[in-house]
């Protein structure tokens, strides 16, 4: 996992998860990692952490599912799924699995994403840390592995660069001219993976079983691990939204300002935000734990402050 100390689920950064872990273990190491930005929780113990939070906030007696399929401001508020309200937080997620389209069809292509085993000879299309998780299951699956890839990719340690996710280097960001903002985004959001002997020594080890090449050829099963569609017109909602409303757009993203509302539809009296992937605009780690609480925290601000709460 990506996440460290911070990627957690509750309201406040601190205590993070080394805390809580060094406390469990009564051993102060994951202190001196996150100290070091070098603290990674394991999936089982974020997991664990999910569900004790879910189950402590009463997630499952207090969520409603409901299809809401178009979102129209009206006077005070927005009316959605059969209702009306004056604050809402639009937290859709990514619109949905990326796959190639000369690879469309193909019997050989499973995605990352979906539940698979390995071929004795794999094709994996990407070069992202999706790609890497691939490349190490595989292999270590004992099959022959081709990493299909254009250029190398970036290797960092968090999904975006560390300075944004303080206040100072998010603020830069903020202040740049939309090009520059979107040619920063188009970047930071290229295909990465971390450094560490943990992702380079099983590939190193593999020998002559991993290779790379620009093109799929005749391998037995091709994994696409080429993430999600990116942009709000793949997604309906977004895109009627956006539509619907004439809302400000650059590019593939939706303008908002810095705290992830939609400028032309808050104002005193009403709220509209966006959070998760649709927010990079705002936050390019909106995708993120971090990022999430980001999104919450601004939308939270705006509703305190709203005459008719």
């Amino acid at each position: 996992m990506r996440s460290e100390s911070d990627g957690h689920c509750l309201p406040t950064s601190f205590p993070g998860l080394a805390v809580r872990a060094a406390a469990r273990r009564r051993n102060p190491w994951p202190l001196v990692q996150s100290a070091c930005d070098r603290y990674h929780p394991t999936v089982d113990e974020f997991l664990d952490h999910v569900a004790a939070v879910r189950e402590r906030s009463g997630w499952d007696a207090a969520v409603r599912e409901l299809r809401v399929e178009r979102i129209t401001a009206v006077d005070g508020g927005f009316e959605l799924g059969g209702g009306r309200f004056r604050h809402v937080l639009v937290a859709t997620g990514h619109p949905g699995l990326n796959v190639p389209e000369e690879l469309a069809g193909d019997p050989r292509v499973v995605h990352a994403y979906e539940p698979h085993e390995y071929a004795d000879d794999v094709a994996v299309v990407g070069a992202g840390m999706a790609a890497a998780t691939e490349w190490l299951n595989a292999l270590a699956a004992g099959a022959r592995v081709t990493s299909v890839r254009r250029r190398d990719p970036a290797r960092r340690p968090l999904n975006v660069p560390r300075h944004l996710f303080s206040r100072r280097g998010l603020a830069g960001y903020q202040s740049a001219p939309p090009a520059a903002r979107a040619a920063m985004l188009a970047d930071w959001l290229a295909p990465s993976y971390p450094h560490g002997r943990a992702w380079d020594a099983p590939v190193e080890a593999a020998g002559d079983r991993f290779r790379v090449a620009a093109e799929v050829n005749g391998a037995e099963q091709v994994v696409c691990a080429t993430g999600f569609r990116r942009g709000f017109r793949h997604d309906a909602l977004l895109a009627r939204l956006v539509d619907d409303h004439a809302l400000a757009t650059h590019d593939r993203w939706v303008v908002l300002d810095p705290d992830c509302t939609v400028p032309s539809l808050t104002d005193g009296d009403r709220t509209l935000a966006l959070a998760g992937i649709a927010a990079q605009w705002a936050h390019p780690g909106a995708d993120t734990l971090v990022g999430a609480k980001y999104a919450a925290r601004g939308f939270l601000r705006k509703v305190e402050a709203c005459r008719t709460r």
